[in-house]
């Protein structure tokens, strides 16, 4: 028997044997059913996003990355992640990295034979000078992608921090992390085709660890994405309405607000909480680490 075989999430679920011969809707419907034990998957391992949050955390306090790696499916849910935080939490570019085995083409075509290649991910890495103040957080759903562990592996000998993510218990991934998130989705409706219950459970988690990330990292006020980039309509959009429902002005003040805090939503907010002026308004937000919170109680 091969040792993939031996995976649940290469398992055969005997209650889709029939999947060519279903109606479309009872097709759909078993799809959703099986989706729906995601979530729970997903709850059992909360204690261990935790831990990989409050590892990230203090890793951004000290200058160091958020480095997203994989393979394939879980590649490319790692660089969605990755590519959103700029536009939701305003961070640069180089802060939150997606890194994919076969690179950009990877994106949007398979690169055969890079997944198994674990010297490319030392490679990748290396060439975006991974260092000691990163954190490195591979995503295979199997638990046992040679590019994924080659990246823990080389992370491991640079000194950064280290974070597995897969969908199998024991998986060989976890060996290699500081800190080991799997959640058992078992077999997939269409046997392993692990871009579904799989899929589903990396983005949720990725979801979790970025949003909770940048929570924690003063990006949020309340329970509103104040360090966006205003870079589109509707983005600019929702500065203004974060400003209004933040401070309690109309929408006229609030996009006088912005306008003299430059479009920067958390000045626009420290303004106007505050009674200061755009200048005194930035030096509280730098005090308070840029925590609004923390700036307008100073």
């Amino acid at each position: 028997m091969s040792e993939f075989a031996t995976l649940d999430t290469e398992a055969t679920d005997p209650s889709t044997a029939d999947l060519d011969t279903m109606p479309v809707e009872r097709l759909l419907r078993t799809m959703n059913a099986a989706d729906a034990s995601v979530p729970e998957a997903v709850a059992g391992a909360i204690p261990r996003i935790a831990a990989a949050v409050e590892r990230i955390v203090a890793a951004r306090r000290a200058g160091g990355r958020m480095l997203y790696v994989g393979a394939g499916t879980s590649g490319r849910i790692g660089v969605l992640d990755a590519a959103e935080c700029a536009p939701t939490f305003g961070t640069d570019p180089g802060e939150v990295v997606g890194v994919i085995a076969g690179g950009p083409t990877a994106l949007i075509r398979s690169v055969e034979g890079a997944e198994d290649d674990a010297e490319l991910a030392v490679r990748d890495l290396a060439a975006i000078e991974l260092r000691p103040d990163d954190v490195v957080i591979a995503l295979a759903a199997s638990g046992r992608t040679p590019y994924a562990i080659g990246a823990l592996r080389y992370a491991r000998s640079v000194g950064s921090g280290t974070v597995a993510i897969s969908c199998n218990p024991a998986a060989e991934l976890s060996e290699h992390a500081d800190v080991a998130i799997e959640i058992p989705t078992g077999p997939e409706v269409l046997t392993g085709s692990t871009r579904l219950k799989a899929g589903t459970a990396q983005k949720l988690v990725c979801n979790m660890i970025s949003t909770a990330v940048m929570v924690r990292s003063g990006k949020v006020y309340g329970n509103l994405m104040v360090d966006l980039h205003p870079s589109n309509t509707k983005l600019r959009d929702r500065a203004l309405r974060i400003v209004a429902e933040a401070t309690g002005v109309d929408a006229a003040t609030a996009a006088a607000l912005l306008d003299a805090a430059d479009g920067n939503s958390k000045t626009a907010i420290v303004m106007q909480l505050t009674g200061s002026d755009a200048e005194r308004a930035r030096r509280l937000l730098r005090d308070a680490d840029g925590f609004v919170r923390d700036a307008v109680r100073q």
